[in-house]
């Protein structure tokens, strides 16, 4: 866990400083210095007396007590020097800096264990190996640049990849991105991104923590303690945006179910991010511009005013934040055409609000007024302002920044002669403002951060299931496939509708069920795990004469052991699943049925537990969800119901882990109602 040893040490001692600053040894020291560390320093260094001025000692046994080792020595070294600092110096938190542990062998991954148990055995914190280190306002514990002027009310980073971690701090600061900590976990031997999330969340101070929170993962080993603490920071008001690399879906081209083929670790990723309300973002600069539209005050609704001198930029614009589901709508009526008369002539205020290339600051100030006080349909602002160069445009900008100050709707500034107007730009950068060089990245970031959601609520108990009838059923049943009975069983448990049916093994018994369940029929074998790939699903069946000739027939097909009899039902096809997913639990799945799962593959999906607001909008993320609505005089399908069948879904997970993977497909809806009728299950002890 993380201690004050690692964030605010009274003492820091560098094992392997050298006077060469192209080591990491050297380089680390140089940062700590430069950044006038103002604790006590210490070096250790096999040869050397004094380096970069400090007193050197030649073995670690001999230094005083101290509170954080920096380690940059081989890492055959690493455990021992470790176990002396930890057990004879008191030394309460490690930044290991060294490379070859697990990463690279064997061998290096038991070395990486001693150390790990070395600094477990004392309720230490490590950060490392093979990281670049760690960076906050009381020291500069990196051996890299860049190393921005830190602020409070920056964004807090922590990346698995030190390398990138600078090169999103290189694409972040020349735009006024600004940084509080950053911290690079590297191998995360103890301590990964998710524990410094921990961190984050259980010693947020309201007053004084940054609440912008930015990611680099690679690995998310402990998923539910990132999406309990992330939740819990979104909640306390701060901003999370990610980026996950490294997703395999290996995992799904095994899954023997729908269910298990759509899914996949990433679209677990996704799930996760969605129920924390993480932004997931897919690259460096992705990541800076999500990360910058946070620096602004919250689009409160989804309609933007696009202000520019260049029509070019303000179509790209208009395009993406369309694409992206926001609006640019027309700008009309008496405010508008009285705005008009302070521009010059040619310039238009439909939206995009086009004050020439020729517009003046003076221009751009009223047009913001207007926008901020009398358009009442818009949200928020996004002004365009470049220059070809003829002569400096300090004054746009020194009006730009003012207005950005008292206006009570956000203005995204988009300045793109970062080289033209260099100068003008960084002036308006130090002011405290945050520049988008290109348009729609900008729109692309306002649309991913508009549209993700607040995390799911936690108060709803969810609802009742009868755990005993479901115990009783999951207790009694080997791995695999359930039969039908017991599936059946599991439905009646959770509360989720399904169609009458009759398993038979004999012909007696399948006339007699026809009597029972009323014609026509379905009949479906009990066996073959893919029932259409083998000829075992027939519709229709309306008499007996075809019950006796198709359960014939399908008795003969290979692994059939009896047929299942269902009437036919009516109702648009929907499918809904579940899959369990190695370290974050299960994961439910829902969309249209037929083409749209088969083919297009328009699924959502959400990680247990469900409620009815994450099932609701679960559905409207779907593609297909207008036809749910009703098209072209068909009749819609209560989404309330599909829901309903998704929580009660989740609820059934929840009482039976043991259940890897499960489809209800199709179900069948209605306006009314929506049922299953034919479901699968299988079973995973081991």
């Amino acid at each position: 866990m993380i201690n004050n040893a690692l964030i605010n040490p009274g003492s820091i001692v560098v094992v392997g400083a050298s006077n060469n600053t192209a080591k990491p040894g050297g380089k680390v020291l140089k940062n700590l210095i430069d950044g006038k560390y103002g604790g006590e320093l210490y070096v250790t260094n096999l040869k050397e007396s004094e380096v970069q001025g400090i007193r050197s000692y030649n073995d670690v046994a001999d230094l005083p007590d101290v509170d954080l080792a920096i380690i940059a020595i081989a890492a055959q070294f690493v455990p021992d020097t470790v176990e002396v600092l930890a057990s004879r110096k008191n030394t309460r938190a490690f930044i290991v800096l060294s490379a070859g542990f697990s990463e690279e062998s064997e061998e290096g991954a038991m070395l990486e264990k001693r150390l790990v148990d070395t600094v477990n055995r004392v309720d230490g914190a490590l950060i490392g190996p093979n990281c670049t280190g760690v960076l906050t306002p009381n020291h500069h514990s990196v051996f890299t640049y860049p190393i921005p002027k830190l602020d409070e009310k920056g964004c807090d980073f922590v990346s698995g990849s030190g390398a990138t971690a600078c090169f999103i701090m290189e694409a972040g600061i020349p735009k006024g991105l600004s940084f509080a900590n950053v911290f690079s976990v590297g191998n995360s031997a103890q301590m990964g991104v998710e524990e410094v999330v921990k961190y984050w969340d259980e010693s947020f101070d309201p007053e004084t923590s940054s609440r912008i929170k930015l990611l680099y993962i690679e690995d998310i080993s402990r998923p539910m303690m990132l999406l309990h603490h992330a939740a819990s920071l979104i909640r306390k008001g701060c901003r999370i945006a990610a980026v996950k690399a490294g997703s395999s879906e290996a995992g799904s081209r095994a899954a023997s179910s729908h269910t298990g083929a759509l899914a996949s670790p990433d679209v677990a990723v996704d799930a996760l991010f969605r129920k924390a309300g993480i932004v997931r973002c897919y690259g460096r600069e992705d990541l800076i511009a999500v990360a910058s539209v946070f620096t602004y005050p919250p689009l409160q609704g989804k309609n933007l005013a696009v202000i520019t001198h260049a029509g070019g930029p303000a179509v790209m614009l208009t395009d993406a934040l369309s694409k992206g589901g926001l609006d640019v709508p027309p700008i009309t009526g008496e405010a508008s055409r009285e705005l008009l008369t302070h521009l010059f002539p040619g310039s238009s205020v439909a939206n995009p609000i086009d004050f020439l290339a020729t517009g003046t600051a003076e221009q751009l100030g009223i047009i913001i007024d207007y926008t901020d006080k009398y358009f009442d349909h818009i949200d928020g602002m996004v002004v365009i302002f470049g220059t070809p160069g003829l002569f400096p445009v300090y004054d746009v900008y020194d009006m730009l920044d003012m207005k950005m100050r008292i206006c009570r709707k956000p203005i995204y500034p988009v300045l793109p002669s970062i080289l033209t107007a260099a100068d003008e730009v960084d002036a308006f950068i130090a002011k405290g403002h945050v520049n988008f060089p290109d348009e729609v990245v900008l729109g692309d970031a306002l649309a991913r951060v508009y549209h993700t959601r607040q995390p799911s609520e936690t108060a709803d108990p969810g609802p009742v299931v009868d755990h005993r009838a479901v115990r009783k059923v999951i207790d009694a049943a080997g791995e695999g496939y359930l039969e039908p009975d017991a599936v059946q069983a599991l439905l009646d448990a959770a509360g989720i509708p399904r169609a009458a049916e009759a398993v038979v093994s004999a012909e007696e018994d399948a006339l007699k069920a026809a009597k029972e369940l009323g014609f026509p029929l379905a009949m479906k074998v009990v066996g073959p795990v893919h029932k259409s790939d083998v000829g075992g699903v027939v519709l229709n069946v309306k008499d007996e004469e075809g019950v006796v000739h198709h359960f014939h027939r399908m008795m003969k097909i290979k692994d059939t052991h009896a047929v299942l009899m269902q009437p036919m039902l009516s109702g648009a096809e929907l499918f809904a699943g579940a899959k369990q997913e190695d370290k974050f639990g299960h994961m439910v799945m829902c969309g249209m049925g037929g083409i749209f799962i088969e083919i297009f593959k328009d699924v959502s999906t959400g990680l247990v537990p469900l409620r009815e607001k994450e099932a609701l909008e679960m559905i409207d993320n779907l593609k297909g969800r207008a036809i749910m609505e009703g098209v072209r005089g068909q009749e819609g399908i209560s989404k309330e119901a599909f829901a309903g069948i998704l929580v009660r879904l989740s609820a059934l997970l929840e009482a039976a882990p043991e259940i890897f993977e499960m489809d209800l497909n199709p179900l069948l809806g209605k306006k009314d109602r929506v049922v299953a009728v034919d479901a699968r299950i299988n079973i995973v002890k081991s």
